[in-house]
């Protein structure tokens, strides 16, 4: 139901992009003020998405999506009266085009984290890949549709019939019995949730490398989108039905994409498919920029698809499984961070470099870019921890404590001690490295790994976090991949008994 909804909701997106960059050919036909459309509609993710991914992690995630498609309602219907009754000017719809964007960058990192509510683990990839191909779909209609409406009523009427598809979002969230999360914990606050997230991102290699290899994408694929009006009215001297048509080509190309993509990740690694994909794209901006005619640039917009699809599928697919379900929202928020941010500078720089050298120069510049980003990024690998359960253990409990402690105290020093083969201390060393990731981005600001001088058997981890509160949280953040990691540790514990853990608070505050 919600995957129909948002297909629906989708197709009057792209035609609000069609309307939106058409009537901007119109009000203002420069190449600049063409890219600041798209600039218009990607910069408030780039601005908003992490703060937006902090409440969708602390707050009902269903009544959270539910209010970001009403204000995207209210900005599209308005936008699409101004344009009827001929008052739109270019500032007014770079405006409403900011403020749908607004309510795109609250409900991107909502809308991506609910999927694994709605499937198994084992389904997510497919599931990723559904929704894809949903919105590849919406893709191949919505600006073929949109070309036709813009040609015969303007873009006045695309801007209403997007109001009115967020109306199928709103209908199948409510019907939607989302069950709460359940935690005996206050929610954490919106600043704080930012903080984590981005602690999260700075000590996950994994997700780290996702956003490596998709801020050295993004800003040279944003070409193509930018300079796409430019190039069907000024290279090729065509209307808004052929612009609807080349969206249309890529989104077909898309579709086809995401059909091959089983196929690719029996035989390839996700690393050598995101490298492919780019190359292909780079030579379908190639052949978009000297194609001279509409049937060579249909056939390279349907190649633009392809790379596209299998680049921003294999990203978002290794970003969703490199994610717990605490931090999700966050995590792909800052996906959609480098993701819009990419769009919103690369359309502005490649705008601007267009109206200096001209279109055709720009594309060929930006294709042998996103080539040199292959090779600048191939050292961050992704996707090699995707068989990783990143569900809640559960199995490290409260600690005890002899008496109330208030949850603000801090901060809080905890230490674990551990007996070692003085043969096999290199080989704990090395795995406690992957214990220090594990504290720091559950919520340590320090940790160390320390040796005792006058027994070299015995070795102590130490690691502080801000609050009692805070540390009660890293017990509930831990994830069955983390257990599995501690397990490893305490295997290497001589002795029956456990490795003896100390929990100490700050005398003074």
């Amino acid at each position: 139901m919600l995957w129909i909804a948002s297909v629906v909701s989708n197709i009057g997106t792209w035609m609000h992009e069609v309307g939106a960059g058409w009537l901007m050919t119109s009000l203002s036909p420069t190449p600049l003020m063409v890219a600041l459309v798209q600039a218009a509609t990607s910069a408030p993710v780039f601005l908003l998405a992490l703060p937006a991914g902090a409440l969708a992690d602390i707050v009902d995630r269903r009544r959270y999506l539910i209010a970001s498609q009403i204000w995207m309602l209210f900005a599209a219907g308005t936008l699409g009266v101004l344009t009827l009754a001929g008052v739109t000017t270019a500032p007014i719809l770079l405006a409403f085009t900011f403020a749908l964007g607004i309510g795109t960058a609250m409900m991107m990192p909502a809308w991506g984290a609910i999927t694994p509510e709605l499937v198994q683990r084992p389904e997510l990839p497919a599931a990723i890949g559904l929704n894809t191909i949903g919105m590849n779909v919406s893709r191949s209609v919505g600006p073929a549709l949109a070309g036709l409406i813009v040609a015969a009523a303007g873009s006045g009427v695309v801007f209403i019939l997007n109001a009115l598809s967020f109306l199928a979002v709103i209908a199948a969230l409510l019907k939607w019995q989302r069950t709460p999360k359940q935690s005996e914990l206050p929610a954490e606050r919106v600043i704080g949730a930012i903080r984590a997230g981005l602690r999260y991102a700075r000590h996950s290699p994994e997700l780290r490398a996702v956003l490596t290899r998709g801020a050295a994408f993004f800003v040279f694929a944003s070409a193509s989108w930018a300079l796409l009006p430019l190039i069907v009215r000024q290279e090729l001297k065509r209307g808004p039905s052929t612009y609807g048509l080349f969206l249309a080509c890529l989104g077909i190309g898309a579709i086809g994409g995401a059909l091959l993509l089983p196929r690719l990740h029996a035989r390839l690694s996700r690393d050598r498919i995101v490298a492919g994909a780019t190359m292909l794209y780079a030579v379908a901006m190639l052949a978009l920029a000297h194609s001279g005619n509409v049937i060579a640039a249909a056939v390279a917009m349907l190649l633009t698809g392809v790379g596209w699809i299998c680049v921003v599928s294999s990203l978002m697919t290794a970003a969703q499984t490199a994610l717990p379900s605490w931090v999700r929202a966050r995590g792909l928020a800052l996906f959609w961070v480098v993701f819009m941010g990419g769009m919103t500078a690369g359309s502005t720089i490649w705008g601007q470099v267009a109206s200096w050298i001209g279109i055709p120069y720009a594309l060929t510049l930006s294709a042998v870019g996103a080539v040199l980003g292959i090779a600048a990024t191939w050292r961050y690998r992704i996707g090699r921890h995707d068989g990783d359960d990143r569900s809640p253990s559960l199995h490290s409990p409260a600690p005890t404590t002899s008496e109330e402690i208030e949850s603000d105290r801090g901060p809080i020093m905890v230490t674990v001690e551990y007996r070692i083969d003085p043969d096999r201390i290199a080989e704990f060393t090395a795995l406690m490295q992957k214990m220090r990731l594990i504290r720091r981005r559950d919520g340590a600001f320090m940790w160390e790994l320390f040796s005792d001088v006058e027994q070299p058997n015995r070795m102590v981890e130490c690691f502080m976090v801000e609050s009692w509160l805070e540390h009660l949280r890293q017990h509930e953040r831990t994830t069955v991949a983390d257990r599995e990691v501690t397990e490893k540790a305490r295997s290497f514990h001589l002795g029956n008994e456990l490795p003896r853990v100390v929990h100490m608070v700050a005398a003074v505050d």
